[in-house]
C-alpha cells in the first residue's frame, strides 16, 4: 500500500483520527474551524476521499455492510489508517515543503505586463493579502480560547501572510524601481575608473571584504577556481540579506585580487605557477559583522563550497596608491607593471608598500580579451 497522501486526504485522515464522523460532520467541522484557510477540500470531494480511503484499507464504515442505505454513512479509521496519519503528520511537521507557486511564474513573465500592470498586479495582490490576514484573525478570536498547537496554526499562517507582505513590498521597490541600486564601481568611481594612459596617484580608503588566499596558476589551480566560487557565493547570499532585512539593495562588486611571489619579477615573466593571492570582494560599509556571519552561515547551507573554511572578513588598510586602467588581456599587463617598478615609481620618488591589487571589471567569460578591464594599482610610500 502506498504511504502517500494528498494534503485533501491527510485533512480527512486527521478528522476520522478524532472520532468517527459522517460525511455531513466533517463538513460541519471544517466549517466550524475554518479549516479551508489553510487546506484544500470542497464539500462535493468529501465523500469522494472516504471512498478513496476506504478503498486503500485506510478507512471503513462503523455500521459495515448491515448499515441501512438511509443512515449517514459514519466513517473511522483502520489499524493501517491510524499508522499512516501517524507517520504522515511527523513527515509533515519534520520536513519542510518545497512549493513551486504561480507567483514565481507570473514573475519570470513580468516583461508581459510592464511596470505598470505589473505594478497594479503586486497592488492587488497586496490588498489580498491584507484582507486574508484580517480573515485569518477573525477567525482566531472567534474561536478562542485555543489549544496550544491550534494557536500555532494560525500563527502560522498570519506569520506567512506577513512575511509574503514584507517581501511583496520588497519587490515592488525593486521591479517599480523605487529602491536605489548602489553600484560601487559609480559611488566610488576614483577607485574603479583610473585613466587607461597614464598613472595616477589616489588615496585608498580603508575597505572591508570577504577573503582567501591561495596559490598557483589562477588558470589551473583548483584551489583558485573554489575561492571565486565561495566568494561570489557569499557576495550574493549577503546581497539578498541586505535587500531582505535593511531594504538595501547594491551591485556585487567586483572580484579582486592580491597578488606576490617570493620573486616578484615572475610577474612580469609570468611564470603563474610561483604566483600566491587573496581574492576578495568588497563588503558594503553599511552591513555589520553579525549580518555578514549570517550570510556566511546561510551560504554554507545553500551548497558545499570546498574554500568556505577559508574564507575571512578583513579590512584592507589602502592609504596612497599608484594606479592604471589597463585594457586587453591579463597576460599583457607585464609592460604596464615594469614600466610603474622601473620608471614611474623611481621618477616620483615613491617605493613598493604591501602587495600588488588587481580589480576585474570584465567577465573573461564573456568578454574578448582586447577588450577586458582590469585596474592595476600598487600601494606605495616615500623612498
Amino acid at each position: 500500500m502506498s504511504d502517500t497522501l494528498t494534503n485533501a486526504e491527510f485533512a480527512i485522515l486527521s478528522l476520522l483520527a478524532e472520532a468517527p464522523r459522517h460525511g455531513y460532520e466533517i463538513e460541519r467541522t471544517i466549517e466550524e474551524r475554518g479549516m479551508r484557510d489553510w487546506t484544500e477540500i470542497g464539500f462535493s470531494s468529501i465523500y469522494f476521499l472516504l471512498k478513496k480511503l476506504e478503498k486503500r484499507g485506510l478507512a471503513e464504515r462503523t455500521g459495515g455492510k448491515t448499515a441501512s442505505p438511509r443512515e449517514p454513512k459514519t466513517f473511522r479509521l483502520t489499524q493501517a489508517g491510524h499508522a499512516l496519519h501517524g507517520e504522515r503528520t511527523r513527515r509533515a511537521i519534520a520536513e519542510p515543503e518545497r512549493l513551486y507557486p504561480a507567483l514565481l511564474l507570473g514573475l519570470a513573465n513580468w516583461p508581459v505586463l510592464g511596470s505598470e500592470g505589473g505594478g497594479a498586479a503586486l497592488a492587488a495582490r497586496a490588498a489580498a493579502l491584507d484582507d486574508a490576514a484580517s480573515l485569518v484573525e477573525e477567525r482566531c478570536a472567534a474561536q478562542a480560547p485555543l489549544p496550544a498547537f491550534v494557536e500555532a496554526i494560525f500563527d502560522y499562517s498570519l506569520t506567512m501572510i506577513a512575511a509574503e507582505r514584507a517581501w511583496l513590498d520588497r519587490a515592488r521597490n525593486t521591479l517599480e524601481g523605487t529602491m536605489e541600486k548602489i553600484d560601487f564601481r559609480k559611488h566610488l568611481k576614483t577607485l574603479y575608473n583610473p585613466p587607461a594612459d597614464r598613472f595616477e596617484i589616489v588615496d585608498v580608503p580603508p575597505l572591508t571584504y570577504f577573503m582567501i588566499d591561495g596559490s598557483g596558476d589562477p588558470n589551473t589551480a583548483p584551489a583558485y577556481a573554489e575561492a571565486v566560487e565561495t566568494l561570489y557565493a557569499a557576495s550574493y547570499t549577503l546581497k539578498f540579506m541586505s535587500k531582505a532585512v535593511q531594504s538595501r539593495d547594491y551591485v556585487v562588486p567586483p572580484l579582486e585580487g592580491l597578488w606576490w611571489a617570493e620573486d616578484m619579477t615572475s610577474f612580469v615573466t609570468r611564470q603563474k605557477e610561483k604566483w600566491s593571492w587573496t581574492m576578495m570582494i568588497m563588503i558594503p560599509d553599511f552591513l555589520d559583522r553579525a549580518t555578514v556571519e549570517r550570510a556566511m552561515e546561510a551560504a554554507a547551507k545553500k551548497k558545499a563550497l570546498p574554500a568556505l573554511g577559508r574564507l575571512r572578513v578583513e579590512q584592507l588598510e589602502g592609504g596612497k596608491s599608484v594606479q592604471i586602467m589597463h585594457v586587453g588581456p591579463y597576460d599583457a599587463e607585464g609592460p604596464v607593471l615594469k614600466r610603474l617598478h622601473e620608471e614611474f615609481l623611481p621618477a616620483n620618488g615613491l617605493a613598493e608598500r604591501g602587495r600588488h591589487h588587481e580589480i576585474y571589471l570584465g567577465d573573461p567569460r564573456k568578454t574578448a580579451p582586447d577588450k577586458l578591464k582590469t585596474v592595476l594599482r600598487q600601494p606605495v610610500r616615500e623612498r
